[in-house]
C-alpha cells in the first residue's frame, strides 16, 4: 500500500514547555528541533512530535484493552526490543511514573507485545510498545 515508511508528525498541546523540554529532552533523551516560545519540535525515533504552549490540559479517558485501564488519547512508537527495553529502564531510573508498568499483553495470542504507558508532565498519555511479530501489526 505505501512505497515506504515516512516519519509521522504530530503536534500535540502542553502547559509548560520548559517541563515539556526537561521531559522529552532530558526524560525521553528526544533531540530538540526548531523552537520558539510557543512550541518545540522534537525527534522521538525518527518522527517529528511538536509541543505546542496551550492553556491547562485535562486527562485522558480510559478503555478497556486486555483487562488493561488504557488511556485514551495516546500516541507513541511501535519500537525494537532492544530500544523499548532501553526506553523503559531510562524512565524507571529517571523516576517515571508508569500508568501501565512495562509488560507483555496478549501473550500467545495475535498482537503480542511488550507494552508500556506513562504521561508527561502536561497529563499527555504515551504508549511505545514491542510487537513479537511486527507483521501482526496490522492484523486482525
Amino acid at each position: 500500500m505505501y512505497s515506504e515508511l515516512r516519519p509521522f508528525h504530530l503536534a500535540f498541546p502542553v502547559d509548560d514547555l520548559e517541563k515539556a523540554r526537561d521531559f522529552y529532552g532530558g526524560v525521553m533523551g528526544c533531540q530538540e528541533g526548531r523552537s520558539s516560545d510557543h512550541w518545540i519540535d522534537l525527534n522521538l525515533f525518527g518522527h517529528q512530535i511538536v509541543t505546542h504552549l496551550t492553556p491547562k490540559i485535562e486527562a485522558a479517558a480510559c478503555n478497556d484493552v486486555d483487562g488493561i485501564a488504557v488511556p485514551i488519547p495516546h500516541f507513541g512508537v511501535v519500537l525494537c526490543m532492544s530500544d523499548w527495553t532501553e526506553l523503559a529502564e531510562r524512565l524507571h531510573a529517571k523516576g517515571v511514573e508508569f500508568i501501565v508498568e512495562p509488560q507483555v499483553r496478549f501473550k500467545g495470542e495475535v498482537g503480542e507485545q511488550a507494552t508500556m504507558f506513562f504521561r508527561d508532565p502536561s497529563l499527555n498519555a504515551l504508549e511505545f510498545k514491542v510487537l513479537a511479530d511486527l507483521s501482526q501489526l496490522f492484523a486482525s
